[in-house]
């Protein structure tokens, strides 16, 4: 694919990516190999025409969730750390990232093509943003019937729900009850 998607440090596509699997109300973007092939082509992940099989949106959704375990881990809650870990790893060995020396520097790309490809772009972005020190602002909120990613853009990086309005709320409203007996 072309350069776009790799001017930036990637935090805002993992956000988006994660955020295609959406707690409340529950609704699945990439439901079928079809509409994978759809976001993954409207994010310049992967070219017109991408046809997924079955598998290929198995792997997505593993690599989904195994970003969200990571931004939940951001964001002070004990994960899984070495199964998220392995799962991003199997999708950046699918994808077969090797550096590739430019102008700017150097930078991951995936040699593979197809989803395999289009998902090692997602493996770089981590990377792009670990090397930034960026990416311990990549968050999901702490809310566990919420989960929705988020970039920490608070001056002091301290940011835990994804919304003050929302869940935010909710959890300030239940830990008062829980403090003060109320139900």
């Amino acid at each position: 694919m072309n350069d776009t998607h790799t001017e930036t440090d990637g935090r805002d596509l993992l956000a988006a990516f994660v955020n295609t699997r959406e707690l409340l109300p529950e609704s699945e973007e990439l439901a079928t190999p079809a509409a994978l092939a759809e976001w993954l082509v409207a994010h310049d992940l992967a070219p017109a025409g991408l046809e997924p099989a079955a598998r290929d949106l198995r792997d997505a959704i593993a690599l989904r969730e195994a970003l969200r375990q990571l931004m939940l881990a951001n964001n002070g809650v004990e994960i899984d750390r070495a199964g998220a870990g392995a799962t991003l790893e199997q999708a950046a060995r699918r994808a077969r990232l090797c550096v590739r020396c430019c102008e700017e520097g150097a930078k991951l790309e995936p040699q593979a093509k197809g989803v395999a490809g289009a998902l090692g772009w997602l493996c770089a972005a981590v990377e792009r943003s670990s090397a930034a020190g960026t990416w311990p602002t990549v968050k999901a909120c702490r809310a566990g019937d919420c989960l929705w990613a988020f970039v920490d853009r608070a001056p002091n990086g301290r940011r835990t729900w994804c919304s003050m309005k929302s869940c935010g709320n909710r959890e300030k409203v239940r830990a008062y009850r829980e403090r003060h007996g109320a139900h």
